[in-house]
């Protein structure tokens, strides 16, 4: 099979198409025929070596597919021919991937293959840390940064239908755009203006709740933009930067600052990230919801989707297709 593998750590020339062998599925897993493979950031921290407790090349990259079930291993409760979307085990930038059963989710009707490829890290990721982690409630408001990438888009829907004052930050006024199409009350363009300044001005104390995904002076200083008593959930670390949150400056101002990170949730706690599944699909396959992609590329153009992310030239999502 068509694969397309991290030879090295380094930028995205490292990335190059190979023949593997087509994996055989053991107990509890599937082997997925991919129709659609996400790109997250992750997988860029991970080519470049950035990434705590990532693997070691060569390897195939890729944590999030879409497809059609190919085989199943023993004790599946699936059957081959399922339109599926989730979670693969590594190895999602190929024509064959295998996953977990338990981390596959029926494809909702009238859902691309694509969208289905841009649900499992984005949305799940932007629930869980404005709910299940940040406690967001619907008088309550909300910054998002990168409001026009893949999980700013699923949570500035997700805050939105919840009833919170969403702020969002984006690069340019057509990211911006997007985002205010999708429910951000108040877009903000940070290359143009101070972030902070704009927040405060538009608020009494602060808002409520932060989700950081960027890390590095951005963590620092989205915490002047919090409310007192306000929450910052840390997610990622885009900038390549991870945060340094003054500990003096969250106990005076009370401030809380949580760590989410999907895959070790997963790992550990695997009910209380996939709660949400039922009502997600549901709400994507009754249109109330969508996944946003952005821009398609074909598996051998991996390098390139890869470095278009890492340009900020993208919106919503960016997938490969096999």
């Amino acid at each position: 099979m068509r694969a397309v593998a991290v030879t090295e750590y380094g930028d995205s020339e490292v990335l190059e198409t190979v023949d593997r062998d087509v994996p055989d599925p053991g107990p509890g897993e599937v082997r997925v025929a991919v129709r659609a493979a996400g790109i997250n950031f992750a997988d860029i921290m991970q080519r470049r070596g950035h990434y705590q407790g990532g693997p070691r090349p060569p390897y195939v990259p890729g944590l999030e597919v879409a497809g059609v079930v190919d085989a199943v291993g023993e004790g599946v409760g699936r059957d081959v021919g399922d339109e599926v979307m989730g979670f693969a085990e590594t190895g999602g930038y190929a024509e064959y991937a295998l996953a977990n059963a338990a981390g596959l989710f029926d494809l909702p009707e009238g859902m691309s293959f694509a969208e289905g490829a841009g649900f499992p890290v984005q949305f799940l990721t932007a629930h869980n840390c404005l709910f299940e982690w940040g406690g967001l409630e619907s008088d309550e408001s909300v910054l998002i940064h990168a409001a026009a990438g893949g999980v700013g888009t699923a949570a500035v829907q997700l805050a939105d239908a919840a009833g919170a004052i969403v702020f969002g930050t984006a690069s340019t006024p057509e990211k911006l755009e997007l985002a205010a199409d999708l429910g951000c009350d108040h877009p903000i363009q940070y290359t143009a203006a101070d972030f902070v300044e704009q927040v405060r001005d538009r608020t009494e104390d602060g808002v409520d709740l932060v989700l950081d995904g960027i890390g590095g002076e951005t963590t620092t200083a989205s915490l002047k933009a919090l409310s007192h008593f306000g929450r910052m959930v840390s997610f990622g670390a885009a900038s390549g930067e991870p945060g340094r949150p003054n500990t003096s400056d969250l106990l005076f101002n009370n401030h809380t600052v949580i760590g989410y990170h999907l895959g070790q949730a997963m790992a550990r706690d695997p009910t209380r990230v996939l709660q949400a599944v039922p009502k997600l699909t549901e709400r994507l396959e009754s249109g109330a919801l969508s996944v946003i992609v952005g821009r398609e590329f074909d598996l051998e153009e991996a390098a390139t989707a890869q470095q278009f992310i890492e340009d900020r030239e993208s919106t919503g999502k960016v997938v490969l297709r096999p």
